[in-house]
């Protein structure tokens, strides 16, 4: 017996993850203190040392799977590691190196926290310590998952913080990031008003000193995601559902939902259909009393300058005349109107009765607003209870996953407006 452990060859192997399950064990370098003087207290022969810093949560260890095909040619029949749970902490890596041993491949494995020896007892005694290794860390997961159902439940977003917020480590919470929150606001502020696209609000946010790690601007996916993030107005995405956030909101829900408007109308554009100008509708042609319309032109100048402009014209629908009124740009026809509304004024004896009009608006005003409110919070508790029978439909398997998340998160927005 001691003359065949004489000619076993052992292979350091070490190994630390980044999991949280790992972070009370010891580092990279006191392993291999520890596993070499352990060697040289037991006048264990060494072939050299594997470092591996990867989770064994699941198969496919390069250095580890390199290690075994080692073993199998013969450089080393022997394993010295700190404990079983370095080695495999999944049933397909702890099979693999009990079919090792039961082909005598690898003949012994050695452990300073953990007694094995190459028997049926102690092939048992293994698999038991990699069976609890792999029960450790199922129920680690299991645990962190409920963990985060109800960080998510009291409504805390279970992530990274998106372009506007930061983690607070300290109370582990989302917190408004005072610094690049106002670029983020002016950002929805700029698309909402229809004439920016998703390059120009990457490039505004980069000349704000927010990119990508690698020193380059947001892409258009990344721009679009943060214009669609719910989270900025007070809600958050987790599992395909939206929930209602504890988290302090930057901008409002009304001003989210202009922005939702451009973006559905730039990701369906509607041909044929431009938008209304300012005097379109307003007036007629004084030739042939026709409707008049506004086209706008776009010059583009050598020096690289753009100029826009509105020039607004008859329709030319009365086919029985023929109209040759020409084309008028918009401040020239602002210019003549405000000419002709100069000649107006109200009387002064109708101021009295003005005010008395205005009065009454304003009580009727304020009777309104009461209805309203009333009217709002009747919705809002309609609402509620919608989603509470939405869940138990869910729950009673009435209504399929996908179903139950797009109506959830379509009556959470409701009632957030």
């Amino acid at each position: 017996m001691q003359e065949l452990l004489a000619n076993i060859v052992y292979f350091i192997y070490v190994r630390k993850s980044t999991d949280v399950e790992d972070k009370q064990v010891l580092s990279v370098e006191a392993q291999i203190v520890e596993l070499r003087k352990f060697a040289a207290d037991n006048n264990l022969k060494i072939a050299g040392v594997i470092i591996e810093k990867k989770s064994a949560k699941t198969p496919g260890r390069p250095k580890f799977n390199k290690m075994m095909k080692r073993i199998q040619n013969g450089e080393a029949n022997g394993i010295l590691s700190w404990h079983p749970d370095r080695l495999a902490r999944n049933s397909i890596d702890g099979g693999q190196i009990i079919y090792a041993l039961d082909q005598m491949r690898l003949q012994s494995l050695k452990f300073p926290t953990f007694w094995f020896e190459n028997t049926s007892q102690g092939k048992f005694m293994l698999s038991m310590a990699f069976s609890q290794s792999k029960y450790y860390v199922d129920s680690l997961s299991e645990n962190t998952k409920r963990g985060l159902r109800q960080k998510v439940r009291l409504g805390h977003y279970p992530s990274i913080a998106p372009i506007g917020y930061i983690n607070d480590v300290r109370k582990k919470t989302i917190i408004v990031d005072k610094r690049r929150s106002p670029f983020v606001i002016e950002a929805f502020e700029l698309y909402a008003v229809g004439d920016k696209t998703l390059q120009d609000i990457a490039d505004f946010l980069y000349s704000k000193g927010i990119m990508t790690k690698g020193k380059k601007p947001l892409s258009k996916d990344q721009i679009k995601y943060m214009l669609t993030n719910p989270f900025y107005y007070g809600h958050f995405r987790y599992g395909g559902e939206v929930h209602e956030g504890k988290h302090k909101a930057i901008i409002e829900k009304k001003l989210f939902d202009r922005v939702q408007a451009v973006i559905a109308k730039r990701c369906h554009p509607q041909k044929g259909v431009t938008a209304p100008q300012v005097f379109c509708g307003l007036m007629t042609c004084g030739m042939c009393n026709m409707a008049i319309t506004a086209e706008k032109k776009v010059k583009h100048q050598k020096n690289g300058n753009v100029h826009e402009y509105v020039y607004y014209r008859c329709t030319r629908k009365n086919k029985a005349v023929k109209c040759t009124e020409p084309t008028i740009t918009e401040p020239d026809l602002t210019v003549q109107l405000s000419d002709i509304l100069q000649s107006y004024a109200l009387p002064k004896s109708w101021a009295n009765a003005l005010n008395d009009m205005l009065n009454n608006d304003e009580k009727k005003a304020e009777q309104s607003s009461a209805v309203f409110i009333a009217n709002a919070q009747t919705r809002i508790a309609d609402l509620q209870e919608k989603l509470k029978r939405l869940l138990d439909s869910y729950l009673d398997q009435d209504i399929d996953q996908p179903t139950y998340k797009a109506k959830q998160a379509e009556l959470m927005s409701d009632r957030k407006s």
